[in-house]
């Protein structure tokens, strides 16, 4: 297992690195000048080449790769082109509202998927059955961001239930950082007040996010437990005369779990890339607005760091992924 693990995050490395590679020649395609945009409308070509000079501009693109890749070794992403700020510092703060998001909105669509498709499993063919069927047509269809709007005018404006947008009630100060989650540092703090309001502000953008990824899990559930109730030992155990509840939920469920827990890895790189229109429509001070603020000004050193750190969080989620795969089945950890 260790010897797995190592082996498997030493080759993150060589993905991430043509990740940034492709990343960074993509980004040179698009004509756009960013010392023009940095020198303003009104600047002289004298101020625009002063600029160009300046941030390393007007070298070929594989000295400003090179450089930015040393860079990234030492552990510094630079300066933000447009707020003159680290990059590394706003990626800090950004971070943890990101994955506080998506990780929840990833637990509430296992939890949710895996429930649902052992149900729908169970009484297959019954009218609950074909009911989890449409809706797993419909969560794939809807689009996230009308979604968000109607959850918006239902739960927030209609019924008045749910907070309409941002991570704290307006004023609430928020809990001492530990994580950078603010459920978890709420807990830690002892604060359940804030732990609720968090709680609050959270559903709505987490069920927004959580739509696509819940469907997908329960119709891989659905068909995995159904494919393992036709084999062999099944048949045998309740031949047996052991119940058929005993059977599914300790056998059954287990031995489909390896189809679902691939699509959470999988899901998860989707949820970050989908937290973009969520953060905006629901004002989530994560990076998904950071990204979009950086393409807009043309901040390429914003782009290229927040590309790299995503990339990372989603490999090494897909490693843990695999560790969890070799638990729920020991021959996955044979093989390996």
């Amino acid at each position: 297992m260790l010897r797995f693990t190592i082996r498997r995050t030493l080759l993150v490395i060589p993905v991430l690195f043509g990740l940034l590679l492709l990343t960074f020649c993509m980004m040179h395609m698009v004509p756009a000048d960013p010392a023009a945009a940095l020198a303003g409308e009104n600047a002289s070509l004298e101020r625009i080449e002063e600029i160009r000079q300046l941030y390393g501009f007007d070298q070929s693109m594989p000295m400003q790769f090179w450089r930015y890749l040393l860079q990234v070794v030492n552990g510094d992403f630079g300066l933000s082109l447009y707020s003159h700020r680290s990059i590394g510092g706003d990626i800090l703060l950004r971070l943890p509202a990101t994955l506080e998001l998506t990780l929840t909105a990833l637990l509430f669509g296992t939890v949710g998927g895996l429930s649902l498709g052992t149900l729908a499993a169970v009484w297959h063919n019954s009218w609950f059955d074909h009911l989890i069927r449409l809706f797993t047509v419909g969560g794939l269809a809807i689009a996230s961001f009308w979604f968000a709007i109607m959850l918006q005018i239902v739960f927030a404006m209609n019924l008045d239930w749910l907070p309409l947008r941002g991570r704290l009630p307006t004023g609430m100060t928020p809990p001492a950082t530990v994580t950078g989650f603010f459920l978890i540092d709420s807990l830690l703090a002892g604060d359940l007040a804030t732990f609720a309001a968090a709680m609050r502000q959270i559903v709505l953008p987490a069920m927004t996010l959580s739509l696509g990824s819940l469907a997908t899990i329960t119709r891989f559930t659905r068909s995995s437990i159904l494919e393992t109730l036709q084999k062999d030992f099944v048949t045998y155990e309740l031949a047996a005369g052991i119940p058929k509840r005993r059977v599914i939920f300790p056998y059954a469920l287990r031995n489909s779990l390896v189809s679902p827990i691939t699509q959470v890895g999988l899901l998860f790189g989707g949820l970050i890339s989908s937290a973009v229109v969520v953060e905006a429509i629901f004002d989530w001070p994560g990076l998904g607005s950071y990204l979009v603020d950086a393409i807009l000004t043309s901040d390429y050193m914003a782009i290229l760091a927040v590309t790299l750190v995503v990339g990372t969080v989603y490999a090494f989620v897909n490693i843990v992924v695999d560790l969890v795969h070799s638990v729920v089945d020991p021959r996955v950890a044979e093989e390996l």
